[in-house]
Formats: C-alpha cells, sequence, structure tokens
C-alpha cells in the first residue's frame, strides 16, 4: 500500500548538538525515530548506527517481506515480528560492544521507535520513550508505552499524569538500545487503513504536546511536508529543552472506504463487548489480530448442543437462531456475542446455534485466547477481571431467578427443592449481549 512520508529534526534551543536521528526507507516499508544518549557524541553514533543496523538487517528479509506482501499467513506475520525483535537486538549489542571498546562512549544507548509496513500491515517496534501515534477515524491513539521511570509510577498509580509534567526525572529511561547486548522489545501488528496517519516522535516533540486533541488538530488538517514543520515550530515556541524529531506517514483515501470501515467496525464491536471493556485501542488491537471471520449460510449450524466448546462468537452481519432441545429460545443479531464461557471451561455447549441467513461471524479461540494470556501480562490481567465481573452478573441474575421461581412454585420437601434448584441452575446458562441490551441465553 503506498505512503507518502515527511521527516523533520531540529536541534532545539538548548541543545548544542543533535543526538537524534531518523530513517526513511520507502523502498523497504521502514520508517523510525531514534533519541541517543551518553556522553560526547555518543548519542549521535547510538541513533545513526542503531538505525542502520536495523535497516541492514531488515534488507536482508526482502525475500520474506516480499513474500507476505503477496500472500500473508500468520505463520509469516509471526516471522516478520521475530524478525523485527531480532534487527533491533543486534542493534543492541553491535552499540553494547562498541561502548565497550571505547571508555569515551561508555553507558551509551538510544530510543528505537518503527513501523515497516508490508503489503496491508504495519509491524511497530519499539524501545524507550519515544512515541508511536495513529490518527485514524477522527480519533489519536498512542500505540507505544514509554519505557521511562514516570510511565512506571503513573501505572502503579503512584503519580498524575499531571504530576508527572512537573517530575524533575522526565528524562530517566527504563529501557534502551545499546544499554546491555539484549532488550526488551514492544511490537504490534495492525492493519494499514486509507486515511491513516502515522506519527514517530522523539520526546522531545511529544513532551511538550499538552493534550491529544491538540495533536489530532494538527496531524488531521496539515498538509504533506507542513505537518513536520508545525509539530517542531511548536515545539520550539513552547521551550525547544531538547532535540525536536519527527517522521509522518500518510495512506491516501479516507476513513470511509469499505476496508476501513469493516476494521474500524471490528474494533468498535469488540470495545463494546463486557469481556474487552477494560482494554485501551492497542490491546483490542492485539484481540482482533487473533480472531476469524466466519461465512454461514442459511440454516448451517454453528454449534451444536452438547458438543464441545472451543471458540467464542460475535455476529457481524445476519442473524442466529438459538434453539434448546428443539424449542427456539431467542434470535440474536448484528453486535451481538454468544459462547464465551468456551473460553474457559469444556462444558458441553448448553444450546443449538443456527444461522438464519447468510452469516457473517468473528470468532476467538480457547487456543488464541490462552495465547494472549501467557504472552500479554497486563492484557490478562483485564481480561480474567472482565470475566469476574460477567460471572458476578450472571451469579446474581441466576440467584434471583431461582429466587423467583422458589417463591411461585409449590411447597416441596426440602431436599426436592434443593435438587430442583440445582437442575433450574444448571439450565440458565446466560450470555451478555454486545450492544448492552438484556442478557441472552449463553451457548
Amino acid at each position: 500500500m503506498r505512503v507518502d512520508s515527511w521527516a523533520l529534526t531540529d536541534v532545539g534551543r538548548a541543545r548544542k548538538h543533535n543526538e537524534d536521528g531518523w530513517l526513511i526507507d520507502d523502498q523497504l516499508g521502514l520508517y523510525a525515530v531514534a533519541d541517543g544518549m551518553g556522553g560526547h557524541a555518543a548519542g549521535e553514533v547510538a541513533s545513526a548506527y542503531g538505525l542502520r543496523c536495523v535497516q541492514e538487517q531488515l534488507v536482508k528479509k526482502k525475500a520474506l517481506l516480499e513474500e507476505f506482501a503477496d500472500k500473508p499467513t500468520p505463520e509469516m506475520r509471526a516471522q516478520i515480528l521475530r524478525e523485527v525483535e531480532l534487527a533491533i537486538n543486534v542493534a543492541s549489542s553491535a552499540i553494547y560492544h562498541m561502548a565497550q571498546k571505547d571508555k569515551r562512549q561508555h553507558g551509551m544507548g538510544t530510543t528505537l521507535s518503527m513501523l515497516l509496513l508490508v503489503g496491508n500491515k504495519a509491524f511497530m517496534a519499539h524501545v524507550g520513550d519515544s512515541r508511536i501515534y495513529l490518527a485514524r477515524a477522527n480519533q489519536i491513539h498512542q500505540l507505544s508505552e514509554d519505557h521511562s521511570y514516570l510511565w512506571e509510577q503513573i501505572k502503579k498509580g503512584a503519580i498524575t499524569v499531571e504530576e508527572a509534567k512537573r517530575s524533575p526525572f522526565s528524562n530517566v529511561i527504563t529501557r534502551a538500545v545499546g544499554i546491555t547486548e539484549t532488550v526488551q522489545v514492544d511490537t504490534l501488528v495492525f492493519d494499514i487503513l486509507p486515511g491513516d496517519t502515522y506519527l514517530a516522535c522523539s520526546d522531545g516533540l511529544h513532551g511538550y504536546i499538552e493534550s491529544e486533541a491538540e495533536l489530532a488538530q494538527i496531524l488531521f488538517t496539515e498538509d504533506g511536508e507542513e505537518m513536520p514543520r508545525r509539530l517542531v515550530g511548536l515545539a520550539n515556541a513552547r521551550g525547544g529543552k531538547d532535540n525536536i524529531t519527527c517522521v509522518a506517514l500518510r495512506v491516501p483515501g479516507d476513513a470511509g472506504d469499505p476496508s476501513a470501515v469493516d476494521v474500524i467496525e471490528k474494533l468498535d464491536i469488540l470495545r463494546r463487548i463486557p469481556l474487552f471493556r477494560h482494554l485501551n485501542y492497542k490491546e483490542l488491537v492485539k484481540v482482533l489480530n487473533q480472531t476469524q471471520q466466519q461465512t454461514f449460510t442459511d440454516g448451517q449450524v454453528v454449534i451444536q448442543e452438547q458438543s464441545d466448546g472451543e471458540e467464542f462468537y460475535i455476529i457481524l452481519s445476519g442473524e442466529v437462531e438459538v434453539t434448546k432441545g428443539g424449542r427456539p429460545l431467542t434470535i440474536l443479531g448484528p453486535g451481538v456475542h454468544f459462547g464465551e464461557m468456551a473460553l474457559v471451561d469444556r462444558s458441553p455447549r448448553s444450546a443449538t446455534v443456527m444461522a438464519r441467513n447468510e452469516t457473517r461471524l468473528m470468532s476467538l479461540s480457547r487456543k488464541a485466547f490462552y495465547h494472549l494470556v501467557r504472552t500479554e501480562p497486563v492484557l490478562s490481567s483485564k481480561l480474567l477481571w472482565s470475566f469476574v465481573q460477567v460471572l458476578s452478573h450472571r451469579l446474581r441474575a441466576t440467584n434471583e431467578a431461582l429466587s423467583d421461581a422458589r417463591s411461585e412454585g409449590p411447597a416441596m420437601p426440602p431436599f426436592a427443592e434443593i435438587e430442583q434448584m440445582r437442575r433450574e441452575a444448571g439450565s440458565l446458562g446466560t450470555s451478555e449481549v454486545g450492544s448492552g441490551s438484556a442478557a441472552q441465553e449463553e451457548n
């Protein structure tokens, strides 16, 4: 997919040397920003060398990138992510050993935030406190997370964002390329959509952005080369205490394109589902990456009663009918989900679900769900907390239903009443509706 790109760097109003670096390689699809650190001229060396190492490593994988662009598969997507992480770690090792040989460069390192565009996918990799933003459908999303002391304190709830802005520890980072031989790299894969604008920038720029609304106004309204000029000018006007660098990308088209609408709607549906209510945009993208889309024809069975459950389903279009023991229970439409307990419970399905017309479903398998739980600790905590809330809601609903049934029914011997309540509880499994309406039958 074609993109337009621009870059600009400035020494700022306080520094004598520019230790930032940027990279645009349109042929490879590689765009990056690096902010160096570590003694006289060492920061300049670290940022420049880090960018060059990453570029050289990924050029070696051009055949893989071209194959993925032509015929993408989940396996190749995972392989490219590994190659991106490896490229940054090769750079980290090279910078580290360079510093060991020259005492004047001892302790040098660099942040590195990059986007690799391959086909219709973007591969993000990030280390340090430079940032990557996505401007999409009139919203701004920060895709990277600062590896800094202050950001760690904010996440723990020890300080507020406003307190962090006034802190003397704003330059203390917890991860950098080259400080050690290897470094943990944050990665993300997401769809490139018509109308997208991406911004990679050093902290000398984002430190002066007062709000997402202010950044949105620039990214959505400025044209071409004026975008980085406006951003750098703003940082200098507000102090320019650090080097200022940004790389901006824009994808031709607009968010009304059908391909863009499809992805945006899927993310919006996920956001409205109780299980994913606590996830941020980047985490929702990670969930979306683990889903599959399936189409069922009229009358085709999606779930068979008493079969083993393996997948959680979300209706994108069409309708399904839910039956139990051959008795119709309900009809579900777009935006509604069913079967989420299959992600954590191997119990047989409690009902049959059948497509009433051509129906598109998005599914998340138990295997994919556990992959997220194993590899994403923060996301995992949010998902498990949501499950607790959903189960708590269901327990209350079941208790109320049992209470009503007991008060309305005829008197029975004590043990017979308990046995009936147990049978009724086993048949009451409910599933919340993603659109926020009343609970539906759980499958």
